[in-house]
């Protein structure tokens, strides 16, 4: 079997497996369920979940975004022995929540050092959904681009992006010729999620927006980073958050001049 049905059939996949986050809770959200059978899992995130204009932090009582931070760390650990994976190893690249295209060389130098040995990596889809998924989608494209054939097999979860002028939670935009694989969670698997994202007290407020089954996966697919997105339009310029489209395509093209390379 590979990687997908052995995570639909609930099977234990032994080889390491990495995630590329943009900020904790991503992976809970996206791929929850399945945690608990990756013994080899470790887990990146490329921000610290900490937006430095201070409305996320203000908003939860914090007069800093250091202990906004320093919270959501916290959070995270004790979701993910909510969901019985904290044996995860965690890696942070500690860069600021909304600013990851910042650093995007910085990032993808540290991806294909941190890839390198792993069998599997999954992250975010390129869809426009918040900026630092896009980052997450792009560095890890063009991390496992330097690899070469020594590249982890590379796998996206369900994030969100705007579809027909609708924000589209935990769905894919359709990438033709790309199956997904719909997880149905069990009443106990989701019970479990269920806890683990009630640990994310500083969340809570925008939490609710979000699913929690099915969770979707797919192999990724060739996506051209050279041009927008399908969607066309960003969710988080309807949002108000993390700037705009046009900033993140001007540190994207960047990079991707800086790479020599247009596409995935």
């Amino acid at each position: 079997m590979d990687f997908l049905e052995i995570l639909s059939a609930c099977g234990r996949v032994e080889a390491p497996v990495v995630i590329v986050a943009a900020h904790p809770d991503d992976e809970i959200l996206g791929l929850g369920s399945r945690l608990c059978w990756l013994p080899q899992l470790s887990i990146i995130h490329l921000t610290d979940g900490a937006p430095r204009d201070l409305r996320d932090a203000t908003r939860e009582g914090f007069d800093g975004w250091q202990g906004y931070a320093a919270a959501r760390r916290t959070e995270l650990h004790a979701a993910l022995i909510e969901i019985r994976a904290g044996h995860a190893a965690l890696i942070t690249y500690d860069h600021p929540d909304q600013e990851a295209a910042l650093h995007l060389a910085d990032i993808i130098a540290r991806l294909r050092s941190d890839l390198a040995g792993a069998a599997f990596v999954v992250t975010h889809p390129y869809e426009h959904g918040h900026p630092d998924h896009d980052t997450a989608a792009l560095a890890v494209a063009l991390a496992a681009s330097r690899l070469g054939n020594a590249a982890p097999e590379h796998f996206e979860f369900a994030s969100y992006h705007l579809g027909e002028g609708e924000v589209r939670l935990g769905e894919f935009w359709p990438a033709p010729g790309c199956a997904e694989t719909v997880l149905h969670l069990s009443e106990a698997e989701l019970a479990r999620k269920r806890a683990a994202m009630a640990r994310f007290e500083t969340q809570k407020a925008l939490g609710c927006r979000f699913l929690l089954s099915p969770e979707r996966l797919r192999k990724a697919p060739t996506h051209d980073f050279a041009i927008p997105a399908p969607p066309g339009r960003a969710v988080y310029e309807q949002w108000g958050v993390g700037g705009s489209l046009a900033e993140w395509r001007r540190h994207a093209d960047a990079i991707l001049a800086a790479e020599g390379a247009g596409c995935a």
